[in-house]
């Protein structure tokens, strides 16, 4: 029997005077008319606006606002120029203790309603000290014209740049450099890479630095084809290189048409291929691509609450899965624990034995590959107290979780960066409760979370 269709209250077009009720986990407004949900991006809760519905299907409509009759009492001034426009933040307009409230509860209506998970009655998030000026990198999208190139992220549901000269939750040192670069793209004229017609050389800019060393690495992502000589030639002023903390100068060659960022084959302009980063005492060499995480003070935090949950380990194994460059293991290998730490992306590994060798650490074990294909051979081999997992946004695969449930390490700590696919993958790791869990506001004046979760076996 076909599904009855349910009758929409609202037309396309048509305008409405609505109050805005609470957020949606995308950080977009939401509210209801006549039983009807409506998504209003940019609202707030408490916001009363006059919208214009633009687009309808049978379970939700989405709203643009015409006019803002009364804000939010929780509304501020965004600093950025471009904050409209831009899709790289969303709540700079929205105060931060509300921002983090929001980020907590987000956490807690995933674990329940899609996990269906009993959590800890209180939720203890870490506020970040710093709320602007953190990122400690930069992917910029770059379009337009030789005389007159845009640099920035794209607008929000869109692939259009939106162009600004300063990015304020990025480390300033990146904003100075990628605003050199725009510089000489014009003065060179050289060309902008065009995704409809898949031509021109420039793609975008990829920008590290390290607040500790003041290191700055920089990656240029070209279609396929030479950089002119004179562009080369001013890019590496050995003055401004310096006055820049420049340590060293990437070409990535991306040929693909894609949305993918980098390309496969990455050659040295000039100088190093890596920049060390530093965190408390140890050193991270960290190269254009790799995982490492982008608010350093914040991390520390991380960082120290997963040594807190693993000191129960004594003289048992750790493995740290999906370790990136190896933050989490090198941290914990420095304290005296037994870490093997596991990671397909062959460069973050490379990184990962550098900083090994330069912090003297030895006992930490670093094997290039998969979870699936590691894990369940490391816990008939060796004594394993604590897996860690920090997957990407999709979260873990089903071989992955299978993996896990059918090893039955005595802990497990779950970083995420997605709370829907996190509640997704604690409900299906049976046999373990959470025991602990903590947000920590890794992205301010952006609705995205990170969340440590720790769990033992019930």
């Amino acid at each position: 029997m076909a599904k009855l269709k349910l009758k929409i209250p609202v037309k396309r077009g048509e305008h409405l005077e609505l109050e805005v009720e609470t957020l949606a986990s995308s950080g977009d407004g939401l509210c209801h008319y006549k039983g009807y949900t409506l998504f209003i991006p940019g609202g707030l809760p408490g916001d009363r606006i006059l919208g214009n519905v633009t687009k309808i299907t049978q379970r939700f409509g989405v709203i643009s606002v015409l006019e803002q009759i009364e804000p939010s009492k929780n509304r501020v001034n965004p600093p950025c120029p471009v904050f409209i426009k831009c899709g790289g933040c969303k709540f700079q307009d929205f105060d931060y203790k509300n921002q983090l409230g929001f980020k907590t509860q987000v956490v807690r209506d995933n674990l329940i309603r899609i996990g269906g998970i009993k959590i800890p009655e209180k939720t203890i998030a870490l506020a970040a000290e710093r709320q602007y000026r953190y990122r400690n990198k930069g992917s910029f999208a770059i379009q337009g014209k030789a005389s007159d190139p845009q640099i920035g992220f794209y607008s929000e549901g869109s692939h259009k740049v939106a162009d600004s000269s300063v990015c304020d939750i990025l480390l300033e040192p990146i904003n100075k450099t990628k605003e050199w670069i725009r510089q000489l793209l014009k003065k060179n004229q050289i060309s902008i890479y065009d995704e409809k017609h898949h031509r021109g050389l420039i793609r975008g800019l990829m920008i590290r630095h390290s607040e500790s060393t003041k290191e700055t690495l920089v990656g240029i992502i070209t279609n396929a084809g030479r950089i002119p000589r004179n562009f080369l030639s001013q890019l590496t002023d050995k003055k401004k290189l310096k006055e820049l903390g420049i340590v060293g100068i990437i070409q990535n060659i991306n040929p693909r048409s894609t949305n993918v960022i980098l390309g496969k084959e990455n050659k040295i302009i000039w100088g190093k291929e890596r920049l060390t980063d530093k965190l408390a005492d140890i050193s991270f060499h960290l190269s254009l691509g790799s995982f490492f995480q982008i608010h350093s003070e914040q991390t520390l935090h991380l960082y120290n609450i997963i040594q807190t949950w693993t000191d129960t380990a004594k003289e048992k194994i750790i493995v740290d899965a999906y370790s990136g460059s190896g933050g989490i293991a090198l941290w914990l290998a420095a304290k005296g624990k037994k870490v093997i730490a596991i990671e397909q992306f062959a460069p973050a590994m490379e990184d990962a034995h550098m900083s090994a060798k330069t912090n003297g650490i030895n006992h930490c074990k670093f094997l290039t590959g998969n979870v699936e294909e590691h894990v369940p051979r490391l816990v008939l081999e060796q004594n394993i107290h604590t897996v860690i997992i920090d997957p990407p946004r999709k979260g873990c695969s089903e071989t992955v979780i299978k993996t896990l449930v059918k090893s039955q390490p005595e802990q497990i700590i779950y970083v995420s960066c997605n709370p829907s696919t996190l509640a997704r993958d604690l409900k299906k790791l049976k046999g373990y409760s959470i025991k602990d869990l903590r947000v920590i506001d890794m992205f301010p004046q952006t609705h995205h979370i990170e969340t440590v979760v720790l769990l033992q076996q019930s």
